[in-house]
C-alpha cells in the first residue's frame, strides 16, 4: 500500500485523513511544528508515528507521499522539502501563493521524478466526473458560458488566518481558487482577465468578482466572498442546454442538465464521507502507475492557474508580504 504523511494538524487536515482512514487508506505519520499536536492528531486517528517537525516526518522511510495541509504560504517550502527528500506530494489548493512558486515545484517534481498533484478535491468528485463525460458527449453542444459563486461568511475577527495577509488571507485564495479553477476546466486559460474587489482593514480580499474572456469567445464569471453566504450554485451553459449544479456546487451534490424548459438528465451524489478520499485514490494510482501528472488536474494546469490567480491579483492590487 501507498505509505502518507500528513504535514499540518488543522481542520482541513482532520477532514481528509478522517476520509482516508475511513477509505482504507494507509496513514502512516503526521509531522507538526509542535510534538504535542502531532501526538494528539496521531491518537486522534490511529497514525503510528508523529513527529514535532517536518524534516522528521519527510525522513520516515515508511511515507511515500506526502499531503500538505499547512497555510498557503507554507505551501511552497513544505513541497520542496518533501521532493527534495523523495516525497510525492499532494498540496492543498491554491497549490501556492503565486505562479512562480508553482514553477518552481513543477520543475522540482520533473526533476526528481515526483508526483506534484494540486488538492483541488473538487476536480476528482463522482458528479464532476459525470459532468464531464456529459460534456465530452456533447449534450451542452458548444459550451459558452460559465458562472459560479464561493461565498462564506468565516470571520470579522482581523487575528483569524482568512483577514491575515502574511497567511495569504483572503477570499481569493480560499474561496476563489474554487470557481477559477472550475473555469480552467472547462475553458483553459483566459485570454483577458478583468476583476474588481472590496477589503478588510487588514489589507485582505474579502469579496472578489471576475470576468474571463477566451480565445474561443466563451465567458466566465465568478464571485466569492469571506464575509456573506451566498447561493453557491453554478452553470456551464451551452448551445444546446446547460447544467445548473446545486448547492453546494465544489462539493458531492446533485445537478440537472436542462434543455430548453426540459430536464433531460440529473445526478444525485451517494458517497461515503466528505469526499476527499477521491483526490488521494488518484493520487495512489498515478504513483503505482509511475506517472507524474494527473489527466484531471495536470501540475501544468496548476501553474496556469496560478498565472490567472496572479493576474486577477494584478487588476485588484493585491500582493502578499514577501513577494517584493
Amino acid at each position: 500500500m501507498t505509505g502518507w504523511g500528513i504535514i499540518g494538524t488543522g481542520g482541513i487536515a482532520r477532514s481528509f485523513v478522517s476520509d482516508l482512514v475511513r477509505d482504507g487508506r494507509d496513514v502512516r505519520a503526521v509531522g507538526s511544528r509542535s510534538q504535542a499536536s502531532a501526538d494528539a492528531f496521531a491518537g486522534q486517528f490511529g497514525i503510528p508515528n508523529a513527529y514535532g517537525s517536518y524534516e522528521e516526518l519527510v525522513a520516515d522511510p515508511a511515507v511515500d507521499v506526502v499531503y500538505i495541509a499547512t497555510p498557503h504560504p507554507m505551501h511552497a517550502p513544505n513541497a520542496r522539502l518533501a521532493l527534495n527528500a523523495g516525497k510525492h506530494v499532494l498540496i492543498e489548493k491554491p497549490i501556492t501563493l503565486n505562479a512562480r512558486e508553482a514553477e518552481e515545484l513543477a520543475e522540482l517534481g520533473e526533476r526528481h521524478g515526483l508526483l506534484v498533484l494540486e488538492a483541488m478535491w473538487t476536480r476528482f468528485l463522482p458528479h464532476i466526473a459525470r459532468i464531464r463525460e456529459i460534456i465530452d458527449a456533447g449534450t451542452l453542444g458548444e459550451v459558452r458560458s460559465f458562472t459560479a459563486q464561493h461565498m462564506q461568511r468565516i470571520t470579522d475577527d482581523p487575528a483569524h488566518r482568512i483577514n491575515d495577509l502574511a497567511l495569504g488571507g483572503g477570499a481569493l485564495l480560499d474561496l476563489g481558487i474554487y470557481p477559477i479553477s472550475f473555469a480552467s476546466f472547462l475553458f483553459g486559460a483566459p485570454a483577458e482577465v478583468q476583476a474588481v474587489a472590496s477589503f478588510r482593514a487588514t489589507g485582505a480580499d474579502r469579496e472578489v468578482a471576475t470576468v474571463f474572456r477566451y480565445d474561443s469567445g466563451a465567458i466566465a464569471t465568478t464571485l466569492s466572498a469571506s464575509d456573506a453566504v451566498g447561493p453557491n450554485t453554478a452553470s456551464i451553459i451551452g448551445t444546446a442546454a446547460r447544467i445548473d449544479i446545486d448547492r453546494t456546487w465544489f462539493a458531492p451534490t446533485a445537478f440537472r442538465v436542462i434543455a430548453g424548459d426540459e430536464m433531460v438528465d440529473s445526478y444525485e451524489t451517494s458517497i461515503t464521507g466528505r469526499g476527499m478520499q477521491f483526490q488521494a485514490r488518484e493520487a495512489e494510482r498515478l504513483i503505482a502507475a509511475g506517472e507524474l501528472s494527473s489527466p484531471l488536474m495536470s501540475v501544468a494546469e496548476s501553474v496556469a492557474i496560478m498565472h490567472t490567480m496572479d493576474a486577477v491579483r494584478q487588476r485588484i492590487g493585491l500582493r502578499y508580504p514577501g513577494e517584493g
